[in-house]
């Protein structure tokens, strides 16, 4: 008999039968809150009847046309309604499947664009599981462990986690640029560096803001240098920090974006934005790709936009991820073992401690799994495993949320004895 791999290992012991909303019902009726939406993809909820008639729709006409052979309706749709929300000059689209494609597609396109070798990144980003995106990951050890030796080019400088530091964060910032400069001279020089990748708050990394000085010194030294600002808002993207895009609350312009997850509802669908000049310097047929640009996916993308548009979900966002903000930072008050609550809209993060400050990663997995127990599904992330995050759907309900919190509430002090 066939079996998953045993490497896989699952955050909760539940077994979907359906989804509706912010709820998964299990295979025996039981109704779990997910508060973690497939890791920020299923942005409209669980199976939006909007979402779910375009893809059913869609299906019946044309489920997939490989589109470097054939152009269909759902992709050229998808293009010209993401020019409406995408980032000022970023007029043209490659489409993938994962994250970690389009991180692939974007170093591909930096390095050729500029015809230069490295590319910097910053501590405890994500970027993805493929080797060269895995190279580029410094969330955690378990994602690039094994596998060596990595690509040779890319370059790791610090990002402003001034509750690591345990410095304020202008001091965190000014040494986190302070460092990048440091390693222009002695790692990386600027006229070999093509692109720095950043993403607007860390999310395997544990769920950190940047900030707008950070980001503002990253555009100027890719503006004096003639370097390439790669944004990552694969989890952070289509309204999920209740503003459409992470990087529209720290006032900078990308010059690359890199889109995922919630973009489609569930349905597989990434891709990259980039100018039709940056586009037009890498090489011709240097991007292409069997499933890229599916058209149910792409349907279904449509959908999602539309649901995000008629229903004010990135406003809901903003709204909900303060309650649940202000909600966990009362919850952490009471309790010495959660150090820091911090995040932007729905990405909200809890980092345990112990009494000395070191990770407690022991407290923090207890806290993930009671909660599961309980109804309420969330997981960890950080380089420790010691921060359990919230990443509702952005159609969350206040009252919701006051449930999450509920639940989140009595399983701490249950798991801490506070």
């Amino acid at each position: 008999m066939a079996q998953l791999s045993p490497l896989l290992k699952q955050a909760t012991p539940v077994v979907v039968d359906h989804g509706e909303g912010a709820y998964l019902y299990d295979v025996e009726g039981n109704r779990h809150l997910d508060f973690t939406a497939g890791i920020g993809v299923t942005s409209t909820g669980h199976c939006h009847p909007h979402v779910v008639r375009a893809a059913q729709e869609q299906i019946g006409k044309l489920v997939h046309g490989q589109y470097t052979t054939v152009m269909h309706k759902p992709l050229l749709e998808l293009t010209e309604r993401l020019g409406g929300v995408l980032p000022r000059g970023l007029d043209s689209l490659f489409y993938a499947n994962s994250g970690s494609e389009a991180v692939e597609a974007a170093l591909r396109l930096s390095r050729q664009a500029t015809k230069r070798p490295n590319v910097i990144v910053f501590q405890g980003g994500f970027h993805g599981r493929t080797v060269a995106a895995a190279t580029m990951t410094t969330s955690g050890t378990r994602f690039s462990a094994g596998i060596g030796p990595l690509m040779a080019g890319v370059h790791v400088a610090p990002f402003p986690y001034a509750y690591h530091y345990g410095w304020d964060e202008q001091t965190a910032t000014k040494f986190a640029l302070r460092e990048l400069d440091y390693l222009f001279q002695t790692v990386s020089a600027p006229n070999e560096t093509a692109a720095f990748f950043v993403e607007p708050v860390l999310g395997e990394g544990g769920y950190v803001p940047a900030n707008t000085e950070f980001l503002a010194g990253l555009r100027e030294r890719a503006d004096r240098h003639g370097i390439l600002l790669v944004v990552d808002e694969i989890q952070t993207g289509f309204g999920r920090t209740g503003k459409f895009w992470g990087h529209d609350h720290f006032d900078v312009s990308p010059d690359i974006v890199l889109i995922a997850k919630g973009l489609a509802s569930g349905f597989p669908l990434s891709g990259i934005a980039a100018s039709q000049e940056l586009m037009a310097k890498a090489f011709p047929g240097s991007q292409g790709g069997t499933y890229g640009g599916n058209a149910v996916s792409c349907a279904a993308a449509i959908a999602t936009l539309e649901v995000i548009q008629q229903e004010n979900l990135v406003e809901n966002a903003a709204e909900r991820g303060r309650q649940l903000l202000e909600g966990a930072r009362v919850i952490a008050d009471k309790t010495p073992s959660i150090g820091e609550v911090r995040g932007l809209g729905l990405l909200v993060g809890s980092e345990f401690t112990t009494a000395d400050g070191e990770p407690d990663t022991a407290t923090a997995q207890a806290a993930q799994q009671a909660a599961s127990k309980n109804g309420l599904l969330l997981l960890t992330c950080g380089p420790y495993m010691n921060v359990v995050r919230m990443v509702p759907p952005l159609v969350v309900t206040a009252e919701q949320v006051d449930d999450a919190l509920r639940i989140w509430g009595d399983v701490v002090a249950s798991v801490t004895g506070s």
